[in-house]
């Protein structure tokens, strides 16, 4: 045990460096030693061994590899214990990650990806997506994953022949490789407390039951009021996964069966102001660090609809329910020839209820005004008021400290899915001319979802849990008229969808790495992919509820009985082509050149389907990476180009006056990426190190040029992609206290500023977190951890407002305004107790 809380979170940073044997003289020899020693007590030394991004029967270890590769171990895991998946790609440098959604539907980017959610970054489990499609629409694939202790490691994968070996996975991958019977791994049972009423405990038991076979079981279960306040208990629910292994060393076999109950908030944007000095402050009377304008009033209510009302429960949250059953197996044909097979069926009921704000934060004086024409509707009126739903109440300019109102959209979007992946693959190994590592494989996904959608939007003031609020119409005598709002909404039915899809891939891939020498290996690979999309979409028509004392339900969309079939198919091949070269044990370089794509997704199609846009998109990829190792000092720079080329941009903008979405508004245009990573590890002395990652590019819009709706002629090429910083930097110092039984770290993260609209009219500024980590030893047997995050409580935005339209989010000095904070400063403390 002591020498696994060495310099834990190193190991996210270090890449460790090894090559095939080769003459070398004794001096170099003992230093590589050394190193290798070094690293193997962070737990990824020099000879790890990689899975991840290739296919073959030889071992690959990580610093033979020719792409860039990060690992993180089971140590480097426990000390930061992220908090979800979106949490853990933090710890890999070339990866923009928005985790202030909470533990489900984050957003993940890579070297100049300008697609959101997981739609060209795959989350795998034991080498296998978790989702085919990981950008789904509206099915992110982390709503599919949580993580806890039954995860041992992680590598993540960017760029490189991620397209080639993985679905969607463009800008990289990040396999989740969990714990298994036949490694022995014992048992545990873990506590953890958060200041936010978390309780959360988790547990694994996993044994050897002879030489080959193994038997796993593990999960967690927690509840918490969730990392904003919104006024219920927000997380409930956990996951079990139970496993039995087969390794005789020739074959092996695995089946693992999880099942995920579990319900979490999803956090949207809060409204923001500016103070004297024209930073971005709070919005009086709102926290923006830990409030939310969900919860109360929203918590529960009947959204009206033809028929029978819609009830909207706050406290469904992201519920995921899913069952995922996975085989996997290796089956040695000859001394060369093996054949691989991984199979993955998913049944899951994927809930998603939330509280959109959209639209201005306005004061309500100036909201009444913009309302004057809805008199018109009540003869006899002579003016507007506003008033709380709940008690009647007037709302004045200070009535709740800030007189702020703002458009509340109440979401439900109900996802079933059934799905299917497998992968099967021959890999050989044969000597001609060197060592080539050959592999042959297709890959087969069938995914059947339904997509219902219905929405309300409401008006809501502005404080931690809003009230909903009614604008009633007055007469001369200030008696109540009638009303444009009813129970609060200001219209009812304003989304409907009704949508039933199956989209079906079939991929053929194969690959060479050639060992040409022991210093020199040259792979390539390819694959062609073809998606079918078939399904029906409900037509939809405005219709009126009949009640003539509000304006609310006067226009609710609804199906008409018409369904629109769609039948589209698309495909594409892709390649790459890389070289690696070993100077010695601890210094190699590599080459890349990927040229792949990014196939149409069914989800598409969900709100429209006639669309003629869609098209397999092009990309271009090229890195260059430099890799040294020592017993002091490690290094992994990787230098990357990327092109995505006609790309379709679709502007989404929330109408305020007709409470819909405007029809949106399609651009087709190129992004271009140049940039570099670095991750670095120093460590001086047993009892410091100091470990940096740092990614720095300049992402652009190419071409984005188009005529608006006013018909005037846009040009925002050369723009910065949106929400990506040009550099993201986190610098780790270390100390080992005790012979390695603690360990304590300050991790420093920092990010340039960003923007929300491709226009880059708003800006979203630069930010600094600080967070502490820490994990000691008791005894052999009892663990103690502490996490801090935002230890200075940082104002971070990470997203504006994308119902105010991606493309111009309007005005950029208006006084107030909506985005997504990081979350304040949090503690959780842990006990653990091994055995």
């Amino acid at each position: 045990m002591k020498k696994q809380l060495i310099a834990a979170s190193a190991i996210s940073l270090a890449t460790a460096l090894a090559a095939p044997a080769m003459a070398q003289d004794a001096t170099d020899t003992d230093r590589e030693q050394e190193a290798s020693e070094a690293e193997g007590q962070r737990g990824g030394g020099f000879d790890e061994i990689i899975v991840t991004g290739r296919a073959g029967t030889s071992e690959l270890r990580k610093a033979e590899a020719s792409y860039a590769v990060t690992t993180l171990s089971d140590e480097a895991l426990r000390i930061t214990n992220p908090a979800s998946a979106a949490e853990t790609f933090k710890l890999v440098p070339g990866f923009w990650v928005e985790s202030s959604g909470g533990e489900g539907s984050n957003n993940v980017r890579a070297r100049g990806i300008p697609t959101d959610g997981y739609s060209s970054v795959a989350l795998q489990e034991n080498g296998i997506s978790v989702q085919y499609d990981g950008g789904l629409g509206y099915l992110n694939a982390d709503q599919s994953f949580r993580f806890d202790e039954t995860i041992a490691r992680v590598e993540a994968v960017r760029g490189g022949p991620a397209s080639i070996y993985a679905p969607n996975a463009p800008g990289g991958v990040v396999n989740f490789i969990t714990r298994k019977g036949s490694d022995n791994p014992g048992g545990l049972v873990k506590y953890t407390w958060g200041d936010y009423g978390l309780n959360r405990v988790d547990a694994y038991y996993g044994t050897s039951l002879d030489d080959n076979w193994g038997v796993f079981v593990g999960g967690f279960y927690r509840e918490s009021d969730g990392m904003r306040d919104m006024g219920f208990k927000a997380e409930k629910g956990g996951q079990i996964r139970g496993t039995i292994d087969y390794d005789d060393g020739r074959n092996s076999f695995a089946l693992d069966v999880k099942h995920i109950e579990d319900k979490v908030p999803f956090y949207l944007p809060v409204p923001l102001t500016y103070d004297e000095n024209g930073d971005i402050a709070d919005v009086p009377g709102f926290d923006s660090r830990s409030d939310t304008l969900a919860g109360g009033d929203t918590t529960r209510i009947d959204i009206l609809n033809v028929g029978q009302p819609y009830d909207f429960d706050l406290t469904e949250g992201s519920h995921t329910q899913l069952t995922q059953v996975t085989l996997t197996g290796a089956l040695a044909l000859s001394d060369v020839v093996r054949l691989e097979s991984k199979t993955r069926y998913k049944n899951a009921d994927m809930l998603r209820n939330a509280v959109f704000p959209t639209g201005n934060v306005t004061p309500i004086d100036d909201y009444l005004a913009s309302l004057s024409g809805a008199l018109a509707a009540f003869p006899g009126a002579t003016g507007l008021q506003a008033q709380y739903v709940s008690d009647g109440e007037v709302l004045t300019s200070s009535t709740n400290g800030n007189g702020l109102v703002i458009g509340g959209n109440l979401l439900s979007v109900s996802v079933p899915i059934d799905e299917i992946i497998a992968d099967n693959r021959l890999v050989a190994e044969v000597e001609a001319g060197g060592t080539h590592n050959l592999a042959l494989g297709i890959t087969y996904g069938s995914a059947d979802y339904r997509f219902d959608r219905y929405m309300g939007t409401s008006l809501l003031d502005v404080q931690g849990n809003a009230r909903l609020v009614d604008v009633v119409a007055l007469d001369a005598n200030g008696d109540v008229f009638g009303s444009v709002t009813d129970g609060g909404f200001l219209r009812y039915g304003s989304i409907y969808d009704n949508v039933s899809i199956g989209a079906e891939n079939v991929a053929i891939y194969g690959g060479d790495e050639w060992q040409i020498t022991p210093e020199l290996r040259v792979d390539a690979a390819a694959r062609w992919e073809k998606i079918n999309i078939k399904g029906l979409v409900a037509q939809k028509s405005t219709v009126s509820l009949g009640d003539d004392s509000t304006l609310a339900d006067d226009n609710v969309l609804t199906g008409n009985g018409v369904f629109t079939p769609v039948d589209r198919s698309f495909d594409d091949w892709g390649w790459t082509v890389g070289v690696n070269y070993q100077f010695s044990r601890y210094a190699g370089v590599f080459a890349r050149y990927t040229d792949t794509f990014r196939l149409p997704s069914a989800g598409e199609y969900n709100g429209n389907p006639t669309r003629t846009d869609q098209r397999s998109v092009p990309i271009k990829m090229a890195e260059l990476g430099v890799k040294y190792g020592s017993s002091v000092f490690n290094l992994f720079a990787t230098a990357f180009y990327s092109k995505f080329e006609g790309v379709s941009f679709t502007n989404y903008r929330f109408n305020e006056e007709t409470n819909q979405y405007d029809d949106p508004q399609v651009v087709i245009a190129d992004t271009e990426t140049f940039g570099v990573e670095l991750e670095a590890l120093v460590k001086p002395a047993e009892f410091f190190d100091f470990a940096l990652q740092a990614t720095w590019q300049d992402p652009q819009y190419k071409g984005f040029t188009y005529t608006d709706q006013a018909g005037n002629v846009v040009d925002y090429d050369g723009n910065q992609l949106i929400r990506v910083p040009k550099l993201a930097l986190r610098a780790v110092p270390g100390i080992n206290l005790f012979d390695g039984r603690l360990r304590a770290e300050l991790e420093v993260e920092h990010y340039t500023k960003r923007y929300p609209d491709i226009a880059n009219n708003q800006t979203l500024p630069s930010y600094t977190l600080l967070n502490i980590n820490a994990r000691g030893e008791v005894t052999n047997n009892i663990i103690l951890g502490l996490n801090i995050t935002n230890l200075t409580n940082e104002l971070g935005l990470t997203e504006g407002n994308p119902r105010a339209g991606s493309f111009d989010a309007g005005d950029a000095n208006a006084e107030y305004f909506l985005a997504r904070p990081v979350f304040g400063r949090t503690v959780r403390a842990s006990l653990s107790f091994m055995f």
